[in-house]
């Protein structure tokens, strides 16, 4: 064989074998506390008068504006009970304080704050959550959680590489101490989501979601779409008034995976999707019904709307961890389907009525039951569609140069001849996921 043969065989070589090669590692995405985010790290004492900080930058990492106190867990004077489960202090907001702290993000992402927030007085409280360009209030007068007080999650585009996260408490008081506790504050870069084959629902095991504190959890309150336009909870819309709650496996039970939803207020929590279907088609929407081993109990019941078509599972809960899974028949309207689910009615812990809970909720597909073709990967056929092309012009050099022999030439116009016939092998982009057939015993 000649030796431009041999080179341009060497060369396709490298081309074949470097496709093979692993992609360059990305930087691992933020999911943690921001710094001195548990406010364990106190300020001096010259800087602080009883339990109020003196001093603008005088809270480590922290800028802080108006009454600002560093308060213990636990019992306080005049009756008050402070929960801080995930530490020993946590800041107290009085009126029209703020605390606020630059966090480098990356532009255009999305992030989600965890934080632990409670009211500290009997009045009406809200808390005040601003980064450049989007601000939000959030109510905190109810509580869902009795042992350690709530958590919420917040989500937010960055539109610089440098923001200002700022906590403020737009209320005023009688009392001028009264206001929101701040117990910890985490951030979470919220990865871009993709399809999963054989489900037409992004995220449906809800395994993409905000940052979960290790050492304690109650759950993670995601507000409603009025007080958040970017769910924490990527792929899903909460589109009622009160929110619902991200729960994770390590502190409470799920039917699946890592994650799941309890539906915590009744008819008042709804969780939504809209996805993307064929009009005139039949699809099997297959959900999970259960609770999380927290001692909520009774009759629940899940209502799901797939369009206008409504489908109810009920479940006896005896606080266990146990659940059910419901697969329900509907055919599609449009090319895009709205999934809703909300729980029929509202439920309190056995031995703490004051907690409320609701079912779980996880695993949502959507399958469609049609028979659809075998595809290719894309990625395999553009690289077969690159070498080919490669092939063909290594093939015309030597030809110009007339460096091959009559057999040789042959052999490489009927290889060529081959080459040209698969082009009946192209990517083909389908209107929706590619999904497999369902088994007859699931319907």
């Amino acid at each position: 064989m000649s030796l431009a043969i041999s080179l341009c065989l060497a060369f396709l070589f490298a081309l074949c074998h470097g496709s093979h090669s692993l992609p360059a590692q990305r930087t691992p995405h933020l999911d943690a506390l921001l710094p001195n985010g548990n406010f364990e790290q106190v300020p001096n004492k010259s800087n602080m008068r009883e339990r109020q900080i003196i001093g603008k930058y005088s809270l480590p990492h922290w800028e802080i504006s108006g009454h600002v106190e560093l308060v213990s867990g636990g019992p306080q004077p005049g009756g008050f009970y402070f929960a801080v489960p995930r530490g020993v202090h946590a800041a107290r907001l009085g009126n029209l304080a703020s605390i606020s702290q630059y966090v480098k993000v990356k532009r255009g992402l999305v992030y989600s704050l965890t934080f632990g927030v409670t009211r500290s007085c009997a009045q009406d409280e809200n808390i005040r959550i601003s980064v450049p360009g989007q601000t939000n209030e959030l109510p905190i007068q109810t509580l869902f959680s009795t042992n350690g007080g709530d958590t919420y999650a917040w989500a937010f585009k960055a539109k610089f590489d440098v923001v200002k996260v700022t906590f403020h408490n737009p209320g005023v008081q009688e009392d001028p101490t009264c206001g929101p506790l701040v117990d910890a504050v985490a951030i979470k870069e919220i990865l871009p989501l993709r399809y999963t084959r054989g489900n037409f629902v992004k995220n449906g095991g809800f395994e993409i979601g905000p940052h979960v504190f290790n050492n304690f959890s109650t759950g993670i309150l995601i507000p409603a779409k009025v007080q958040d336009l970017i769910s924490p909870l990527p792929g899903w819309i909460i589109e009622s008034l009160k929110p619902v709650k991200y729960i994770d496996s390590r502190h409470f039970e799920v039917p699946s995976g890592l994650a799941a939803i309890e539906l915590v207020a009744g008819r008042e929590s709804a969780i939504a999707q809209i996805i993307r279907t064929i009009a005139g088609r039949n699809y099997v929407l297959s959900f999970a019904v259960g609770d999380a081993h927290n001692g909520c109990h009774g009759s629940m019941m899940v209502e799901a709307f797939a369009g206008k078509a409504a489908f109810k599972l009920r479940f006896e809960s005896n606080g266990k961890g146990a659940f059910k899974v419901g697969r329900f028949r509907f055919r599609a309207d449009s090319n895009r389907t709205r999934l809703t689910f909300y729980s029929g009615f509202y439920h309190t812990k056995l031995h703490d009525f004051g907690h409320l809970c609701g079912p779980v909720l996880d695993n949502h597909i959507s399958v469609n039951i049609h028979k659809v073709m075998v595809r290719f990967p894309i990625t395999f056929i553009y690289i077969f569609n690159f070498c080919k092309s490669i092939f063909k012009i290594t093939v015309l050099l030597l030809l110009a140069y007339k460096k091959m022999s009559l057999y040789q030439t042959l052999c490489f116009l009927l290889i060529l001849s081959l080459c040209h016939c698969s082009h009946s092998v192209q990517p083909r982009r389908a209107p929706h996921l590619d999904v497999g057939l369902l088994p007859k015993w699931q319907l």
